[in-house]
C-alpha cells in the first residue's frame, strides 16, 4: 500500500492529516510535545466491525494486549471483544481493570514467576501452560492460593506456517509443550488438581496470504481434534492463534479477510462442532485489530545536506518506535508508510533520510523517502503505529523523554 492510501483512512484537513478529525498540529498542541503517538478510535471501530462481519458468529474474538497495553486502548477494545489475552501480571490487571470477567482472561507466554501464577490463580484466569514444569508451578500456586486453577495446555505444533512474519510453532520452541509431549502431559493432569480446559496453538504471525492461513487453520483444528481425544476432561476451549498480517510496505497487499473468515466458519461447522459441541473456539488477534489505528507523530528539529544528501532529523526515533527503524525483526529493511503530516497538499521535491535524534546510524525511520520542501517545525508521520510501538521499543536508551501516548 502507497502512503497516500494510509493518509485517506485517517483523513485531512487544510493540506495536514487529521487523527480523530482533529488536525495534526491542533493534536500536537493538545497533546502537548512531540514525539508522541496517537490512535484514532473511528479507525480502530472499523477495524473491530470489520472483523465481526467477516467472521462467523460463532468464533469468538480475542485481543492480545502485547501489541498495546495502553490502558485506554485496551479499554476500549475490551468492550468488543470477547477476551483478552496478557502476557505479564502488569497486562493482567490492565485487562482486569476494564472490567471483563476474569474467566475471559487469558495468560500466556514462558517464564511466568511462581507469584504471577499465584496472581493469576487468585484472580481466576486462564493460565496456558509451556512446559510440564510449568504445570508443576501452576498446581503448587493452587494449593498456595486454596483455588482450583484453570488451564489450557499451550501447544507446540510439529509444523511452521510459511509466510510468517514471526514463527512461534514448529521445531524447537520456547513457546509452547511439543504436541507429541502433550499426551503424556494429559495423562499427568488428570491426576493434579487442576481444571484443565483445552488447547492453544499460535502458530505464526504477521501473514498476508489467505492461502498459507487456511493451510495453518486446517492443520491447527486437525491437530487439536487429535489432542482433545487424549484430554481426561472434556474440552471447552480452543485458542486457534491468529497470525493475521497488516500491510506495512509499498508493495504489500492488505489480507483478504472474507476468504479467511469464511473458510473458519467451515471449518468450525463441518469439524469442530460435531467433534467437541461443547468447545469455544477463540481467534487472537492483536496487530491486525490496533496495528493500522495509530501513527507516530514526531518533529523536525534540524534540515541538513550531506554531500549530496538531504536529512530530516526529528526529536523521535527507534527508541519510540523500534519497527520503523528496521531493527525489530526486518531481515532486509525497508520503509514503514511515512509522510510529512504537515504538508500533504505539497508535491514531492526529492528524497530525504529521515532520521531520529540517537547517536547511531540505526536510528533510520525513513531511507530516501519522497518528500515536499519540509522546513522545522514540521510533523513527520509514521503509519501502522498502533501495534509493538512503545513498548516494543528501548525507551531508556540514551535518556531522552519518552513519548506520550493519546486516544482520540
Amino acid at each position: 500500500m502507497r502512503p497516500e492510501d494510509h493518509v485517506a483512512r485517517f483523513g485531512t484537513a487544510d493540506g495536514q492529516l487529521c487523527v480523530g478529525g482533529v488536525p495534526l498540529r491542533r493534536l500536537a498542541d493538545r497533546v502537548g510535545s512531540t514525539p508522541f503517538f496517537a490512535y484514532d478510535r473511528a479507525v480502530l471501530d472499523g477495524r473491530l466491525a470489520q472483523l465481526r462481519a467477516a467472521m462467523p458468529d460463532r468464533l469468538e474474538l480475542g485481543y492480545a494486549v502485547k501489541a498495546n497495553p495502553m490502558p485506554a486502548v485496551v479499554h476500549h477494545v475490551a468492550r468488543f471483544v470477547d477476551t483478552l489475552d496478557v502476557a505479564s501480571a502488569h497486562e493482567m490487571h490492565v485487562a482486569l481493570d476494564t472490567g471483563i470477567g476474569p474467566a475471559r482472561v487469558s495468560f500466556a507466554g514462558p517464564g511466568k514467576t511462581d507469584d504471577e501464577l499465584r496472581q493469576a490463580v487468585a484472580a481466576g484466569a486462564l493460565v496456558e501452560i509451556e512446559s510440564a514444569g510449568e504445570l508443576d508451578r501452576l498446581v503448587a500456586a493452587g494449593e498456595h492460593v486454596g483455588a482450583r486453577p484453570r488451564a489450557a495446555i499451550r501447544v507446540n505444533p510439529d509444523f511452521a506456517v510459511k509466510g510468517s512474519g514471526m514463527r512461534l510453532g514448529g521445531g524447537p520452541q520456547q513457546f509452547g509443550i511439543d504436541a507429541e509431549e502433550v499426551p503424556g502431559v494429559l495423562a499427568d493432569a488428570a491426576d493434579r488438581d487442576v481444571d484443565l480446559t483445552g488447547f492453544h496453538v499460535f502458530a505464526g504471525s504477521q501473514n498476508l496470504s489467505a492461502d498459507l492461513l487456511l493451510a495453518a487453520y486446517d492443520a491447527t483444528v486437525e491437530l487439536l481434534l487429535q489432542l482433545a481425544q487424549k484430554s481426561p476432561a472434556p474440552v471447552t476451549y480452543l485458542n486457534l492463534g491468529g497470525g493475521l498480517g497488516i500491510p506495512y510496505f509499498e508493495k504489500d497487499e492488505p489480507l483478504d479477510l472474507h476468504r479467511v473468515g469464511e473458510h473458519l466458519g467451515s471449518l468450525l461447522d463441518r469439524v469442530v462442532a460435531p467433534a467437541l459441541p461443547d468447545a469455544r473456539a477463540v481467534l487472537e488477534l492483536g496487530r491486525y485489530i490496533v496495528g493500522e489505528c495509530g501513527v507516530y507523530v514526531t518533529r523536525v528539529v534540524d534540515v541538513k545536506e550531506s554531500r549530496g544528501r538531504t536529512y530530516l532529523v526529528v526529536d523521535g526515533g527507534m527508541h519510540h518506535q523500534l519497527a520503523a527503524s528496521g531493527n525489530f525483526g526486518q531481515v532486509i529493511r525497508r520503509n514503514y508508510p511515512l509522510v510529512v503530516g504537515t504538508r500533504l497538499d505539497a508535491a514531492p521535491a526529492g528524497t530525504a533520510d529521515v532520521v531520529g535524534c540517537l547517536c547511531t546510524p540505526l536510528d533510520l525511520l525513513g531511507h530516501e523517502v519522497a518528500v515536499p520542501d519540509a522546513e522545522v517545525g514540521d510533523l513527520v508521520v509514521v503509519f501502522q503505529a498502533g501495534a509493538y510501538g512503545l513498548t516494543a521499543s528501548p525507551t531508556a536508551f540514551l535518556g531522552h523523554p519518552p513519548a506520550r501516548e493519546v486516544l482520540v
